[in-house]
């Protein structure tokens, strides 16, 4: 998905679902997103370390996860959105092997100086279940829709 596959047609509506995001889960994804972001535990790229601690596998940190709730939206949105306030929470892990699809919708409209802002409920799910649901406020300036 991408600004030009989905450009936001018009001023986004409380209601409004976007389309959504589906995200193989490789080693590689979980390895480099954990590195990228420095985050070094151990279950983020080192399975036997990861099975000593009680998992199966390694495991998608949470700032990897963070990322891909960011690029989703962006995508959606366009290159002149930010994101105001990313409130997230995790659930089921994200393991090598398994998809996760995420979707939103949008659940609040607020004009304010400049602009809007669109509150995205998130939800991201894989074979276990919700691995990543919350709310994201999303700015987007005036002229961007």
């Amino acid at each position: 998905m991408n600004p030009v596959d989905h450009p936001v047609p018009t001023a986004p509506a409380p209601g409004d679902t976007l389309p959504t995001l589906t995200v193989p889960l490789t080693r590689t994804l979980i390895v480099a997103g954990a590195l990228a972001s420095r985050d070094y535990q151990d279950v983020h790229h080192d399975p036997e370390a990861a099975r000593a601690k009680g998992s199966p596998e390694i495991f998608m940190n949470i700032l990897t996860t963070n990322g891909l709730v960011g690029r989703y939206l962006t995508d959606y949105f366009g290159p002149r959105c930010t994101l105001r306030k990313v409130a997230i929470r995790l659930g089921a892990p994200n393991y090598p092997g398994d998809t996760m699809v995420l979707s939103g919708t949008v659940i609040e409209v607020i004009e304010v100086k400049g602009g809007t802002e669109a509150v995205v409920r998130v939800v991201g799910t894989n074979g276990i279940g919700h691995h990543v649901t919350g709310t994201v406020t999303v700015g987007l300036p005036e002229g961007a829709v």
